[in-house]
């Protein structure tokens, strides 16, 4: 609480979540806090800020704590700031939000660090089926997945080798998540937390295939840094047979929100779904790949490659028929021409003619 007070001010803004568009809904703190002071709703409003860092009154937070000693290893920092994807959050949550059930993207591991507050965590090891977790539902929040989907886990029909494992996170306490791991979150009480992925030699394998498959231009740069910085790790990536489907599961259209207001801001962390590369979606044109499964990323650039070189055949082939077609013209032009001036030629000689017969 004293963090909070000391470090948060009342005129900041914080991103609380985005519209129908996609743009980011931003709130200030001394409004946001009489919102959570009163609010009723079912699934409160969520700041989950990836962007304090780089702000200059409210990087002041990153001054206050530490990454634990155990997730120091960040093989992505090799990509620089301003490159890697997001990967750093501030998080409030007022009772009843959270994050519905879902997978971090690329392959990265999470740690959530509690300030004040209690969460309710769930975890689903890796091999969990998807169509058990990701059912159809009212609606995406994390609130109505408890409420239908989380019961269901104590039924005897559901698979042994998937029971979730249950946690109360209390303050002080951190939650490590591993990658590919499903996981839904429940605020439980109003919280502040603060949540991180990151990258470790352990998960790198599984990082780098998912990468390279659904960011290809991200991967050739980081791929650059390795073979400079960690060259046993270029390695390995280099001999990886990205063909192959990795074991993981991927939360292709993983979209579960903290709020109804903010259902990408929840995305990209241990509290966030698999939605946006990511994340670079808001310093770039809408124009990017969202969520998606790598496999299906990975067949859809494979086509568009092969669609590209069938169009640019078609395209040499009907610029060599056009420019055959331009030459008969011009030479049907000249034939035409030279006929022309010989018929001209001929009545000119025929009028001539007839002029010197009447002379005589």
């Amino acid at each position: 609480k004293q963090w909070y007070q000391r470090r948060v001010r009342g005129n900041q803004t914080f991103k609380v979540g985005e519209d129908n568009k996609g743009n980011s809904v931003k709130l200030k703190m001394k409004y946001y806090k009489e919102y959570v002071a009163c609010n009723k709703d079912d699934s409160p409003l969520y700041i989950f800020d990836g962007n304090y860092g780089d702000h200059r009154k409210k990087s002041a937070l990153l001054e206050d704590y530490e990454v634990p000693k155990y997730f120091t290893e960040d093989l992505f920092h090799y990509c620089g700031e301003k490159r890697r994807p997001p990967y750093r959050w501030v998080v409030f949550g007022p009772k009843r939000s959270g994050t519905s059930v879902h997978i971090d993207p690329l392959g990265t591991h999470a740690w959530n660090a509690l300030v004040s507050g209690y969460k309710r965590w769930i975890l689903f090891p890796t091999h969990t089926p998807r169509y058990l977790l990701k059912q159809k539902l009212p609606d995406s929040e994390a609130i109505t997945w408890f409420k239908h989907v989380h019961p269901q886990t104590g039924d005897p029909v559901w698979p042994e080798d998937c029971k979730p494992m249950e946690l109360l996170q209390g303050p002080g306490e951190v939650v490590f998540v591993p990658g590919g791991w499903w996981h839904a979150v429940l605020n439980v009480s109003d919280t502040v937390a603060v949540t991180q992925n990151y990258v470790s030699s352990a998960n790198f394998p599984a990082s780098w295939h998912k990468t390279a498959r659904g960011r290809p231009k991200l991967s050739k740069k980081w791929l650059a840094q390795l073979k400079i910085h960690r060259p046993d790790l270029a390695r390995i990536a280099e001999e990886m047979d990205l063909t192959e489907k990795l074991k993981e599961q991927s939360d292709s259209s993983s979209n579960g929100s903290t709020s109804s207001s903010s259902s990408s801001s929840s995305s990209s962390s241990s509290e966030r779904s698999s939605a946006e590369e990511n994340t670079r979606k808001r310093r770039s044109p809408r124009k990017r790949y969202g969520p998606r499964h790598e496999d299906a990323e990975f067949e859809r650039r494979k086509s568009y490659r092969t669609k590209k070189e069938r169009n640019e055949s078609s395209y040499r082939n009907s610029s060599e028929a056009s420019e055959e077609g331009r030459l008969q013209h011009t030479i049907n032009g000249k034939i035409t021409s030279a006929r022309s001036y010989n018929d001209d030629r001929s009545y000119s000689l025929d009028k001539s003619s007839s002029k010197n017969a009447r002379e005589l």
